[in-house]
């Protein structure tokens, strides 16, 4: 029997490739396992929707003139000027009436809606679908992390301490800075971006352990019906839009960047916006940090 001191500390490094869903899944294990969000939270959140609305909305717009694609409404072809030339997204602090019926009707434009099928053709948040459906869902926010932040919650006696970095390529000089005394690494990507150009890490770290997070299979459920792997990957010999086979494919390719065999990579496949997923995932990475603690110190 092994009899494990009260508020063990866990120290997590959180990196990830930009836009891969890390911020998202922070805000999850703030609400599962955190003290949550205080009504100031929720309030300061609203601005934000409120802009993600507007940047969404207004990448479209640009798109659609790139893109060649016209507007089946005349009315939208009035209606999206409202949207493109008289909103200045970083003043936005609430959503007017007007505005507001614009953008509905614009986002039921067919023309708008094959404008976001081709969101690979240019730069989309994943998360539009979310804002201009469902306007009031803060957990898909999108606000770009600079720097280090710390976020503290407690499970099962265990302390852990969650350092959130930033992904963007310019925030990558800062990762080092955060490794001291680090427990573990979780690495978040996203897997609908195997037909995207991602930025390339080469940061190279002497942790013990790396647990890989294979993020967004909600959206890779969407992609894989109709852009195939082999597109991209032309060594991929498996069926077309299976899901399981591509989600087996792209972890063998990060598998296979483990210059260390001896090395085990802790994989999940996860989604951030799925709160029982989250939940359900966590407990097995805290077991697998718990376990191998305890293994470092002769204990099992």
């Amino acid at each position: 029997k092994v009899f494990i001191q009260n508020n063990i500390t866990v120290l997590l490094k959180v990196i990830r490739t930009g836009e891969s869903g890390k911020s998202t899944f922070i805000k999850q294990m703030r609400i599962i396992h955190g003290s949550g969000y205080t009504e100031e939270d929720r309030k300061g959140f609203t601005k934000l929707v409120y802009q993600n609305i507007y940047t969404a909305m207004q990448a479209m717009i640009r798109a659609m003139d790139t893109l060649k694609i016209q507007y089946t409404s005349e009315e939208n072809e009035v209606r999206h000027l409202l949207i493109r030339i008289n909103v200045e997204v970083d003043k936005v602090t609430v959503l007017e009436r007007r505005q507001v019926e614009a953008i509905k009707n614009l986002w039921e434009d067919p023309g708008i809606q094959e404008c976001y099928d081709r969101w690979r053709e240019y730069h989309l948040s994943d998360s539009a679908k979310y804002y201009l459906t469902d306007i009031d869902c803060i957990a898909v926010v999108r606000v770009p992390t600079t720097g280090i932040i710390k976020y503290p919650f407690d499970l099962d006696n265990i302390i852990f301490r969650m350092l959130d970095v930033g992904g963007q390529r310019s925030e990558r000089r800062k990762w080092i800075h955060g490794f001291k005394s680090v427990t573990s690494v979780i690495f978040l990507v996203a897997l609908r971006e195997y037909d995207q150009v991602l930025a390339e890490c080469d940061s190279e770290n002497r942790m013990k352990e790396i647990i890989l997070f294979l993020n967004k299979t909600d959206l890779l459920e969407e992609k894989i019906m109709y852009s195939h792997l082999i597109s991209n990957f032309p060594e991929y010999t498996g069926p077309k839009q299976d899901v399981k086979a591509a989600g087996d494919f792209i972890l063998k390719l990060y598998q296979d960047q483990n210059p260390d065999k001896e090395k085990v990579i802790y994989a999940h496949f996860t989604c951030s916006t799925d709160a029982e997923n989250i939940r359900f995932v966590f407990a097995a990475v805290k077991d697998t940090i718990l376990q191998l603690n305890l293994r470092e110190f002769n204990l099992v």
